[in-house]
Parts: C-alpha cells; sequence; structure tokens
C-alpha cells in the first residue's frame, strides 16, 4: 500500500525522500555480500539455517558439483586427486568468493521463495502465466514456438530449485566465466584437466537458451505489448523481473533482491521509472509483498524523475 502517513509538499520534498531511501538501502546492500559470505562459510551452520541461506548454500554446492563432473568427464585419467571432498569444498569457497556470483545466486534465491509464496497465497502457478497461456494459443507461430521453450525452461529452473540445484548452463555468461575461473584455480596442478573441463563447458554452453536469455527474447518480442508483462499477477514473477529490467534499465538480480523493505525505494522507483502509475505500483506491490508500507510521495516522481534518481545509486539506472 502507499503510506499515507508522509505527505511530502512537494516534488522537491518527494525526490528527497526517495534519494533518501535509495541511499541508505544502497548502504544496507553494500553490506550483504560480506555478511553472506560469512554466513555461508560458517561452521556452526544450524545458528543460519534460515531458508535463503541454506539454498543460497545448496546451489553453490551443485554447481561446484556441476563443473567437477565436467571436468571428470572431459579428462577422467588426467591427475591423481583426493577421494574426499576436498576439492568439491575448495571450489564452492572460491565460487563463494566471485562477488557477483553471489548476487547471483542469492537473487535466484529469493526469487525462488516469491514465487513459491505467490503460489501458496495469489494462485500464481510458478511456469504457467497468464501471459505465457496466452501465447502459447495464440495465433502467432513465432511467439508461441518462443513461449513453449521457456516454459520448459521455467519448468527445469523450478524443478532445480526445489532440489536446490544450479546447473551451469543456466548462468549469465560473465557468471560462468568467473566460475570457470574459479574451477581452474582449484585445478591448478592439472593443466590438462583444467583445459579440458573449459573446453567441454563452452561446448556445452548456450546463453540464449539459457531462461533468463529466453525471458529477455520473449519479452522483446512482445514489441510494444510489453508492458503486459509489468503485471505481476499476468506475466508471473520471472518474466515481470525481467520486463523490468528492460524497462528500468535496473540489473536482474539488483531488483529481486529489492524486493524487501530495507531496498524496496529502488524497487518502487524502477517501477515508476517503467511507466507504471503510483497506483500500479501499489498495486503490483501489494501482490507481491502486502506487508510492505510503500515510501511516501511516490506519486509525485514521474518516470523520468524515478530514472534519474536511480541512475544517482549505487547501480546506476
Amino acid at each position: 500500500m502507499l503510506d499515507n502517513a508522509v505527505h511530502p509538499a512537494g516534488v522537491e520534498d518527494a525526490e528527497a525522500v526517495m534519494r533518501a531511501e535509495l541511499a541508505r538501502g544502497d548502504a544496507l546492500a553494500g553490506n550483504v555480500q560480506p555478511v553472506l559470505r560469512h554466513l555461508l562459510s560458517a561452521h556452526d551452520a544450524p545458528l543460519f539455517s534460515d531458508e535463503v541461506l541454506a539454498r543460497v548454500r545448496g546451489m553453490f554446492a551443485d554447481l561446484a558439483r556441476n563443473l567437477l563432473t565436467a571436468a571428470d568427464e572431459a579428462s577422467p585419467g588426467a591427475g591423481v586427486r583426493d577421494p574426499g571432498v576436498t576439492e568439491h569444498e575448495l571450489l564452492v569457497r572460491a565460487l563463494m568468493d566471485r562477488r557477483e556470483l553471489l548476487l547471483h545466486v542469492h537473487a535466484l534465491a529469493i526469487e525462488w521463495l516469491l514465487t513459491d509464496r505467490l503460489q501458496a497465497r495469489a494462485a500464481l502457478d510458478p511456469v504457467v502465466s497468464p501471459l505465457v497461456q496466452s501465447l502459447v494459443s495464440g495465433d502467432d507461430e513465432a511467439a508461441q514456438a518462443l513461449a513453449m521453450t521457456w516454459l520448459a525452461a521455467q519448468a527445469r529452473w523450478s524443478q532445480a530449485q526445489r532440489r536446490m540445484g544450479l546447473p551451469f548452463t543456466e548462468l549469465p555468461g560473465e557468471l560462468l566465466h568467473g566460475a570457470r575461473l574459479a574451477l581452474r584455480s582449484v585445478l591448478a596442478g592439472s593443466a590438462q584437466r583444467a583445459n579440458a573441463a573449459e573446453a567441454a563447458i563452452r561446448a556445452r554452453y548456450d546463453e540464449g537458451s539459457g531462461r533468463l536469455g529466453l525471458g529477455a527474447r520473449l519479452i522483446m518480442g512482445l514489441g510494444r505489448d510489453a508492458g503486459v508483462a509489468l503485471a505481476l499477477d499476468r506475466a508471473g514473477l520471472g518474466l515481470f523481473l525481467t520486463a523490468l529490467s528492460l524497462a528500468s534499465g535496473q540489473p536482474r538480480d539488483v531488483l529481486a533482491l529489492s524486493t524487501h523493505e530495507p531496498q524496496i525505494a529502488r524497487f518502487v522507483l524502477a517501477l515508476r521509472a517503467a511507466g507504471l502509475t503510483a497506483e500500479d505500483v501499489s498495486r503490483q506491490m501489494l501482490t507481491l509483498q502486502p506487508g510492505i508500507v510503500l515510501p511516501g510521495g511516490l506519486a509525485q516522481i514521474g518516470s523520468d524523475l524515478a530514472g534519474a534518481i536511480l541512475a544517482t545509486g549505487r547501480y546506476g539506472g
């Protein structure tokens, strides 16, 4: 809902409020990564058994297993290794040390938890949203084929999330590059094995066929109708986040991590920058996070001003 307890006197006051909220959220965001790394590496895991931490840890463990499996399959006889878990643990730590990869995995954990809650609270199917359903049943054969392909990718992602899995084929290209560097650092004692692993990983990877790449193509293919994907209850969370990222210029992972209260100013500013009215923003937040009170003066922050405020923040615009 909109915060009715705060009524800035004009656009200048409203802008000051939103800039302050964005700065506060960005300051908190700057502390998230080191704290998260500490919690994930803590030996006394039961103290940090929160579902998000468990999911992040589980996805890193699965990603490390997938990368090491690719290395073993590519060069099964290369080098002599400790058969224990040491190599896997080293790779998990090396992957967690990649800041952008940690942010991405954290964002995926948040996205899945919200997806799960939306299904329980709003009966929003995690795979087949009304928008995708309409594309699949429509007359445009190209859009129909792309929607079907995205459906399959979203279904695979949902299944992987239920078991806290993360195939390396689903990583954005720049993050896979970082993961390959982490793998190479762990396999430093066997150049043959490292080279074979990298070749195998590159051969299996196609960024455009991953869930995120397909989602972006689907949204861009809507052309002037892309705004329909900014309705959460119609697009589903996955496509909604992608559409919002494309329309606002904000990174998708950052938006996913901005859906909770300390950083909500960034999320609502992105919605305004994407062209949604204050009433539309309130409606989307009521579906996504009904308990959150939105910053005051939002109706006085137009699309251009919202974009300008975002451009001054930690992640630009």
